[in-house]
């Protein structure tokens, strides 16, 4: 169940990552908007990876977070923010998806 939990914080991860992106060149309400969805995700994403480690190794459950974060936050910069998808940039993201997976699998929990 942890392991869902930290999938999940890494999801509210790229979304105050996306809140950021959108918000930037924004001015007046829709500014505080997108600062306001950035203050929920971020305060939901931390309450998870906070509650994920009571059982989970912390060097591991910072890393699959951050993992999960970094890998939806380009995946969701291709499809919304017209951000290159060449191969380099692919190739080095399926490698971090690799690691995660790595670890999970390594891990005692």
């Amino acid at each position: 169940m942890n392991w869902i939990l930290l999938i999940i914080a890494g999801l509210f991860e790229v979304a105050f990552a996306s809140c950021l992106g959108k918000a930037k060149g924004t001015t007046g309400t829709e500014f505080w908007m997108w600062m306001a969805g950035f203050l929920v995700a971020l305060t939901i994403s931390m309450g998870l990876l906070y509650k994920v480690v009571q059982t989970l190794p912390i060097g591991t459950a910072y890393a699959v977070w951050t993992g999960v974060g970094a890998v939806g936050t380009v995946i969701v910069g291709i499809l919304f923010f017209n951000e290159p998808a060449d191969f380099w940039r692919l190739f080095f993201i399926s490698t971090l998806v690799l690691s995660i997976v790595g670890l999970k699998m390594v891990s005692a929990h």
